[in-house]
């Protein structure tokens, strides 16, 4: 076949470094942008293969988020704007690693298992962030789709290109599949609930956003003259000098509890950070007392379920609403959740694609990790519900009120992926609806002091999980040990697991004192370095 020769020539251009192995994880491939030539091309391969399986345009973007400016990645998006499915991401590992003249077998071991018929029309949308390794690899990505028909999006958030790949696989029901379709839509969407504010003041409308100096930043300036000065954003770290994820971004702030550097903020003043490729968000803010406070996932989760459950309620719609977490969610969080909003919590596997899956179960399903990346996903039937009730002419004016305040919510969401700048403009408009100030929604609960360490093990597999990650089924005697630590301290609790993408063991504690989370955290670390071979200098404690 003639394309086949065309890969064979193309390959030769993006040859794979000898004894180079990869593994597709929750994020995709991701390492120093050196080594990901060949995998590029051969991602573009996949993609136009996948396209061709499902009759439907896929998406290829590169990014490594909030690694450091060096290193790249590539994650392949689905049909409906979701992350590519498991069985997917083995082939993918397969193609990866194929050694250069056993690519065309591996790829042809590919289409015939998967019964691909090879002269299906296929459609890649592949887009990149601003690092400066990304346009090279990108262009590697399109030189794997050209020997099948593809098509290039250019400089995109990661959620952006979500979106996009949703639009054109809905015909459009989604929105428009163009960057312009992104801001009309969602910035529409957070007027009109805007609308509904009395006399918000210049100060309840400022922002001050770091863009982590990244793409998000340059796409929160090209929008904002569709916000129509409702939300009026301070931008830092916007790209024009700093470097990306350096000392600024969501991960440095959450892992760092402090603002980025060089960005000078007023106590109370309402903030947040994106990440690299802007598909996590956090809050925070300074007190009187210059005392730094974090609001993360869980607290964003929190905000966001109830404000939906209280419409849901108000609108006399029965739907079922839950809210889907990892191990890592704050305990305060959960038990406020569960005892005080009476909204169901479960918990899962670390990893975005897991709790959207899970999310998918409900009529609402809330999730976020509590890095910042979420979003709320509504069924079709939950979604017809309130659109019917939004234009039902016989309905009270409370539930009326209610449905078109739902209506606006779904269409602020992008519900393919986490998004920040979509999570901001929620946020915003729940916090504008309700007259909240940033400290009132720290209130809601306080957080137990946590801890999180990683220690460097010879190999990470020799620790299995089960109970969503909270228990450890091997080495032997780990679990034993954490338990007995964990009885120490008061309101404590601690996990471990193994890292998705290099031969480390994390850990997390909590409990009644930043003290004792500490000393846990430390003790647990020890017990993970003597039983699951850890390498290196035994864990120091952090006092």
């Amino acid at each position: 076949m003639a394309e086949f020769q065309e890969i064979s020539k193309l390959s030769a251009l993006h040859p794979k470094p000898a004894g180079l192995v990869l593994q597709y994880g929750t994020s995709g491939f991701r390492t120093n942008a050196k080594q990901l030539d060949h995998i590029m091309f051969r991602m573009g391969l996949l993609a136009t293969v996948r396209s061709k399986k499902t009759k439907a345009t896929i998406g290829v973007m590169v990014t490594a988020s909030h690694n450091p400016e060096e290193d790249n990645g590539v994650k392949l998006v689905d049909p409906m704007g979701e992350m590519v499915t498991q069985d997917w991401e083995e082939h993918a590992t397969q193609l990866a690693n194929a050694d250069q003249e056993d690519l065309l077998t591996a790829l042809k071991n590919i289409i015939e298992k998967e019964a691909i018929n090879m002269s299906q029309e296929a459609n890649v949308f592949v887009g990149k962030d601003t690092r400066s390794s990304s346009a090279s690899l990108s262009q590697a990505v399109l030189d794997g789709v050209s020997a099948l028909g593809g098509h290039n999006y250019g400089l995109v958030t990661t959620p952006q290109l979500h979106y996009m790949v949703c639009c054109q696989n809905t015909q459009g029901k989604y929105g428009e599949a163009t960057v312009e379709g992104y801001y009309t839509k969602f910035c529409q969407a957070f007027i009109q609930l805007t609308k509904n504010t009395s006399n918000r003041t210049d100060d309840q409308k400022h922002l001050c956003l770091d863009g982590a100096n990244g793409i998000g930043a340059l796409k929160v300036r090209e929008m904002e003259s569709h916000l129509k000065k409702e939300l009026q954003i301070s931008l830092n770290n916007d790209g024009s000098k700093g470097r990306l994820n350096h000392q600024c971004g969501a991960d440095y702030v959450k892992v760092q509890q402090k603002p980025p550097t060089g960005v000078k903020i007023n106590p109370g003043e309402r903030c947040c950070s994106f990440d690299g490729d802007a598909d996590r968000i956090v809050y925070y803010y300074t007190d009187s007392e210059g005392t730094f406070h974090l609001l993360d996932g869980d607290k964003m989760a929190t905000l966001i379920s109830t404000f939906l459950k209280e419409l849901l309620t108000q609108a006399g719609l029965n739907l079922k609403i839950a809210v889907v977490q990892t191990a890592y969610a704050n305990g305060s969080s959960t038990h406020y959740l569960e005892n005080t909003m009476k909204v169901l919590v479960r918990c899962t596997k670390t990893g975005v694609k897991h709790l959207h899956h899970v999310a998918q179960e409900f009529d609402v399903g809330v999730y976020f990790e509590a890095n910042g990346h979420g979003t709320v996903l509504f069924s079709k039937a939950a979604e017809e519900k309130i659109q019917q009730l939004a234009e039902d002419t016989n309905v009270n004016d409370e539930r009326k009120k209610a449905a078109l305040l739902l209506r606006n919510t779904i269409n602020v969401i992008n519900q393919t992926v986490g998004d920040a700048i979509s999570d901001m403009l929620l946020i915003e408009a729940i916090l504008a609806i309700k007259g909240m100030t940033i400290q009132q929604w720290d209130t809601i609960y306080t957080d137990l002091p946590n801890r999180q360490l990683k220690v460097k093990v010879d190999d990470r597999r020799v620790i299995d999980t089960t109970d969503a990650e909270r228990r450890a089924v091997t080495p032997a005697g780990l679990q034993e040990a954490i338990d007995n630590l964990v009885k120490k301290y008061r309101q404590a609790r601690s996990f471990v697991r193994p890292s998705g993408t290099e031969d480390v063991v994390r850990v997390y504690a909590e409990a009644d004192t930043q003290e004792s989370a500490d000393a846990l955290a430390h003790e647990v670390s020890l017990a993970v370095y003597r039983l699951a071979g850890g390498v290196g200098d035994e864990p120091k404690p952090l006092h």
